[in-house]
Parts: structure tokens; sequence; C-alpha cells
């Protein structure tokens, strides 16, 4: 098989369409690997920066970028008719949900409707983004046949889900085991001879709906153990009970149970957002998944408890009412030390302190403004207050949302006059506790 041969080589042109958080990091690792890469957004300040060798992903460096442009082993466009002369072509876009958390296939359908039309002979697609089981073999392939190639036979067809786990140091992207899957067992050769050119170790599952249902179980699991602590988290606070206490001390228990901890809401492009197209996908055999939709019951719950607890703590400790109150969020990101504001439930702490009549503001050291998303439009340009003593002491409350490294958090706990700790930050890192309440 030619293609097969010029993997091998490192000869193959690979294609990354969508350069955000999975797509660049893996376009600069194939690079590394010693393939050409061509990178593809819609996005033309990426195109931009990647030209001029600046990262917009902390998982990527400038030099990374530098060296790889510089060497011609990496380069990025907007004009995706260039596609056509690249031979392996990876689809990392976005999967989100509509209102309805139904799910949101339009990116994914319009960069097949513009693969089809320049598809030729002897190419391989592969599928990257976190999808309901059947979607490469059916909506993706139907769209890639349509010109009349078809799949295992004019070119290859393949799904491979991202595991990109922004701000976690321990992994880079080569390091982290992926899945493949082809459709067919030609396809299936080129997938596993392409990843294994590229990452530490792949592991071959036998079909790509097999492969979507390993992402989807993966993140299944986070959502309903993170919901099954944060309803721990409200039966035990009723209690007089810390759950932080509970889990540190059940951790140490060498078997049969791993900790998961309680927030104020789940973020991320995943765990929020992939559940709901197992959900979706069962309807389709007349079965329920009811533990995944209670599990995101409970933690879109969450967001409004932790206000229920802030207007609590206000009013009883302060004697002020949340709707004559101004509260310091901290953390925008969905995540401790990463950027990523995607589905982050600071968001919708700030929106429903707003709707109670609150004024919420809000530090973030990596979010220096909040950039438009679909569901916050208001909040938009709102940009971050500095974390200083005299500022801080002009809030009625600090709520913590995300819990960066680098929040000087001893000045938090000297000025605030009241202190909302949804991570237990002040716990963790013994600081005084009498202005703290947990939620």
């Amino acid at each position: 098989m030619a293609l097969l041969d010029r993997i091998g080589a490192r000869d193959a042109k690979v294609a990354v369409l969508g350069l955000g958080y999975v797509g660049l990091p893996l376009a600069v690792t194939c690079g590394k690997a010693g393939f050409a890469v061509l990178g593809f957004d819609i996005d033309p300040t990426k195109i931009v920066q990647i030209d001029a060798g600046r990262s917009y992903i902390e998982a990527v460096s400038d030099a990374d970028l530098q060296a790889l442009t510089g060497s011609g082993h990496l380069s990025a466009t907007t004009d995706f008719t260039r596609l056509g002369a690249c031979d392996v072509i990876v689809i990392c876009v976005p999967t989100p949900l509509t209102r309805h958390r139904e799910p949101d296939l339009s990116f994914i359908t319009r960069t097949c409707d513009q693969i089809a039309a320049c598809l030729r002979p002897g190419q391989l697609v592969v599928l990257e983004s976190t999808t309901y089981p059947g979607t490469t073999t059916g909506p993706v392939k139907a769209i890639l046949e349509s010109g009349g190639l078809r799949s295992g036979q004019d070119f290859f067809l393949g799904f491979s889900p991202e595991r990109e786990d922004p701000g976690n140091r321990a992994f880079t992207t080569a390091t982290i085991p992926k899945v493949v899957a082809g459709d067919g067992a030609q396809a299936q050769a080129l997938v596993e001879a392409f990843y294994g050119a590229v990452f530490e170790r792949i592991v071959p599952v036998s079909s790509p709906s097999a492969a979507e249902a390993v992402k989807i179980t993966e993140n299944v699991f986070r959502a309903v153990n993170i919901a099954l602590v944060n309803e721990l988290k409200v039966i035990y606070d009723a209690m007089g009970i810390d759950i932080w206490e509970v889990i540190e001390a059940a951790k140490t228990k060498p078997f049969g149970y791993m900790p998961f901890y309680p927030g104020p809401g789940l973020g991320g492009h995943c765990i929020p957002i992939d559940p709901y197209y197992l959900t979706w996908k069962s309807r389709e055999y007349d079965l329920t998944t009811r533990f995944i939709e209670l599990a995101g019951e409970i933690n879109s719950a969450m967001p409004r408890h932790v206000i229920g607890r802030l207007a609590e703590a206000l009013d009883q400790r302060l004697g002020r009412a949340l709707s004559r109150s101004r509260v310091l969020v901290i953390g925008l990101a969905y995540k401790k030390n990463v950027p990523d504001i995607r589905e982050s439930p600071s968001l919708k702490l700030i929106e429903l302190i707003g709707e109670r009549g609150g004024v919420a503001e809000y530090h973030d050291p990596y979010v220096p403004a909040i950039p438009r998303t679909r569901a916050y439009g208001p909040l938009t340009g709102q940009a971050s207050v500095p974390l200083e003593r005299d500022i801080i002491a002009g809030f009625d409350a600090v709520l913590i949302s995300t819990d960066h490294d680098g929040i000087d958090y001893a000045a938090i706990a000297e000025a605030a006059s009241l202190i909302i700790d949804t991570r237990n930050v002040f716990g963790r890192l013994g600081l005084p506790m009498d202005k703290v309440v947990k939620a």
C-alpha cells in the first residue's frame, strides 16, 4: 500500500483541521515525529500567530512552533482547497451541544463537506472529535462518500479520540496512550501505522464505534463520580460533616476507592458535554441513561447551590442581602492553571449573582478579559480586576471558583470580609478559616 509506505518513511503530508486545544498540540507532535504538517483553521488570527511562531496554547511553546515552522515541518492556512495535497487528514473540530442538549455535529459536517470537495483516492481521514458511537461510519462516512469514492476501497477512514488534558504537566500529547480504529482492515493498518509513528503507545480497538465509545465512557465515568461527591457534599454539609475531610481519609484505602472532588459545577470541553451524546444516541435504541441524566442534573445544579450558600452566608455573617452585595469571583477558567473558559461554572456564577441583583467581578491571571461566548454574551469584555488588598476589601465577599496556584490566598484571607471556598483551598493551605464558608 503506497500510503502505508509513505507513512513509514515519514513522507506522508498530514493535514490537521482545527488548531485549538486539541489540533495545535497534535500538529506540533506530528511535526516533531518528522511529518510535514499543514494546519487548517477558519480563524485567520491563529494562522498569523503560528506563522510568527507565537503559541496561543499553553501546551505548545513558542520555541516548538518556531523550530517547526522554520524547518518547514509545520505551516497553516485557511484555504481548505489545499486538502487535496495531503495524505492524512485529521479532524479536530468542536462537538458542542445545542440549547436542547442534543449533539451539534455542524462543525464536523461542514468540515467533512470541505474534505469531500477535495477528497482523492488513497487518502486517510481520521476523526478525533468526541462524539456518539456510530458517527464515523454514519454521517461522516456518508458525506465523504457523497462524491462517489468509497471508504475502504478508494479512501480510508478511522477514528481516534483525543485525550488532551490542559494544564496536566505529567503527560504530553505523545505520551498519552492513543486509542485507534479503522473502517476495515486496510484503514486499521493505516491508522495504526500513522499514530504508531507519532505516539509512544497505541491501543487498537475493533471498530470506530468502539473507539468512540471509549472516549464517551471515560467522560461518563468522571461526570457520574463528580456528581456523586457533589451530592455527598450537600448531604454531609447538612449533617455538619466536612466532605473534604471525608475524602482525604477515604483515599488512604489502598484498594477499592478512587478520589473525586466536589466543586462549583462542571467545566471544560468534555465532561459537561460528552455524556449527553450517549444519552441522545441511546434513545435510538429505546433505552434510558438514568445515571448519566441524574449526574447531569446534580452537576448542573451546583452553581445555584453555591450561590445559595453565598446568599445565606452574606445574610448570617454580614447582615447583607446578595442583592446589595459586591462579590469577587476568583478564577474564570474551568480548571486551575489554564486559560480555558469553555463551559466554566464561573461564568454561570457571575450570571446568577447578577440575576439576584448583586454585582460580580472576577480575577483570573490567565483570562484578562471575558471573550465572546455563545451562552454569556452580556459578559463579553468584562476585565479581570487586580488582586490587591484594598480592592479585595472593597467587596462584600470573595468566591473561590477556580483555585489557580498563583493566587495570593494569604492576601484574600487577610483583606476579605467573607470567603466562599468551593475548592477547599484555604483548608489545604492551612490558612485562617474564620472568614471561610465551604460551598
